[in-house]
């Protein structure tokens, strides 16, 4: 059923234009960058754009100019996890794993999981519920597990919400969703 799911919404995100995708990731943006959460959270850890996703990398570009500290993820394939790292310009990043910019090698500074104040994340697709259908692989969970007190928000677009995702206990949801239509406030089930 989740895989059924997954290939349903990938189809519907790679089915929007490239001038849809900058316009949508343009409003979501500026719904977000508006939001308390947003605003007052000092260390961001944002997810890097790829393959007709949000686009993220205006957003990251915009916040290196600021005073905030933005974290990206390094795909860490052998334990399946993340590590994240702080950057200081976008020229840092280089093509790494699953073909997505991540901090090159020399200039990794990781951070602790502990130090983020709030999370950006992606998902195949999410519910108003704040449950999300990622890859299939398990890195967002394992890190939103791990997140004791960031608040995590989805980006997504409006394409992307569904009636209701399937669930398993290692599946963590998202706080808000933020789609170029609305903001949702998930209600914890």
């Amino acid at each position: 059923m989740k895989n059924q799911i997954r290939k349903q919404l990938i189809l519907k995100r790679k089915n929007l234009t490239w001038s849809e995708v900058i316009e949508k990731s343009s409003i979501i943006k500026n719904k977000l960058f508006k939001l308390n959460d947003f605003k007052q959270a000092s260390t961001i850890l944002f997810y890097v754009s790829y393959n007709n996703e949000v686009y993220t990398h205006e957003m990251i570009k915009e916040l290196l100019t600021s005073k905030k500290i933005v974290v990206v993820p390094i795909a860490d394939k052998k334990n399946r996890s993340l590590i994240l790292s702080k950057i200081k310009n976008w020229n840092n990043l280089s093509v790494g794993s699953y073909n997505i910019l991540e901090p090159k090698k020399e200039i990794i500074k990781e951070v602790n999981i502990e130090s983020i104040d709030l999370m950006i994340v992606p998902g195949v697709g999410f519910d108003e519920n704040g449950r999300r259908i990622g890859h299939g692989k398990g890195y967002y969970d394992k890190l939103l597990k791990n997140s004791k007190h960031a608040t995590s928000i989805g980006i997504s677009f409006e394409c992307q919400i569904v009636k209701r995702i399937p669930t398993q206990n290692h599946d963590i949801p998202v706080d808000k969703i933020v789609t170029e239509k609305r903001v949702i406030y998930c209600k914890k089930i």
